[in-house]
């Protein structure tokens, strides 16, 4: 068997087992392609380093020798000539997490307001920029949701998400004034004449791309003074998401610890994670926050505490 042949068996089993599987599978591929050039018959690991090494991104090298030391462990589960590379050949990841942009509910406002002054007026586009701002902001959804939205997605109880990143569908409950909004756009969106049934929809008939989406949404942050100029640092469409996790935790009023982990984890199926510790990583000491802390603090200090 070569090694393409393994490889569209590990794929297979992937896909079987309910991943997606798509950037992995091109890892996989390509290097099955290039052992099979050299004739290799088994996983040999001075193989396997040398090609992942061979791109120009130190963070996708090691990604690369991940996902290839997955396939060489399977590989040599069933035989043992099948080598390993070492997990940190390439060294070892210093994944740092960013500072995220938390904005405020006026900054968001400036933003959607910007949207409404983007070529071609007087057509959809601007109001679908418009709308999706304010629907990220007020749900926390992810981009390829977003854009992914059709009309047969709209419910009387709010928007279904479907088999997004972790393949789980949810229901996103809105808030009274995000339903406003909602039909306000859908009744410009009617006049369109599209026959694209996707919610959000360009002057071209077509729905915007997540990549067309952020970028429009960057532009826009550089005009209102949000961003510098390009290579600087500065929020993206994906800090609305952490936005809204932020804004989750001020509003919510917590007197116990069992009460946050409840809000924890209805905040963490709301966002559609797979873990409520996946949720962590979106969460940001706001002044709002710390002043919750130090005032819970402060009552359990003198005594005040609820018990």
């Amino acid at each position: 068997m070569t090694m393409i042949e393994h490889a569209e068996r590990y794929v297979a089993l992937k896909r079987h087992l309910g991943f997606r599987y798509n950037e992995p599978s091109r890892i996989v591929m390509g290097y099955a392609r290039h052992a099979t050039a050299h004739e290799d018959r088994f996983v040999r690991s001075a193989h396997v380093i040398e090609w992942a090494a061979k791109t120009s991104s130190v963070h996708y090298a090691r990604e690369r020798l991940r996902q290839l030391r997955g396939f060489a462990l399977w590989l040599r589960a069933e035989d043992e000539r099948h080598e390993v590379p070492p997990r940190h050949a390439l060294g070892r990841p210093q994944r740092v997490r960013p500072v995220p942009c938390i904005l405020t509910p006026a900054e968001i406002g400036r933003l959607m307001d910007a949207a409404l002054e983007l070529p071609p007026a007087g057509t959809i586009t601007p109001h679908t920029f418009r709308f999706a701002i304010g629907l990220v902001a007020t749900t926390g959804m992810r981009r390829s949701e977003a854009v992914s939205l059709r009309l047969s997605d709209i419910t009387a109880d709010g928007l279904i998400v479907r088999e997004t990143k972790y393949r789980k569908s949810r229901l996103v409950v809105l808030h009274c004034s995000a339903r406003e909004a909602l039909e306000r756009y859908i009744e410009l969106r009617n006049c369109c004449g599209s026959m694209d049934d996707h919610l959000l929809l360009l002057s071209t008939g077509k729905p915007p791309t997540k990549e067309y989406l952020s970028d429009v949404f960057r532009k826009l942050a550089r005009k209102t003074g949000l961003r510098g100029t390009k290579g600087e640092p500065g929020p993206r469409l994906h800090s609305l998401r952490h936005s809204f996790a932020a804004r989750a935790l001020e509003r919510a009023h917590l007197p116990d610890r069992d009460s946050v982990s409840r809000h924890m984890l209805a905040l963490s199926t709301y966002l559609g994670h797979g873990s409520v510790t996946d949720t962590y990583w979106y969460l940001e000491a706001t002044p709002t926050l710390l002043n919750s802390i130090a005032s819970a603090a402060e009552e359990a200090f003198t005594g005040r505490a609820s018990k």
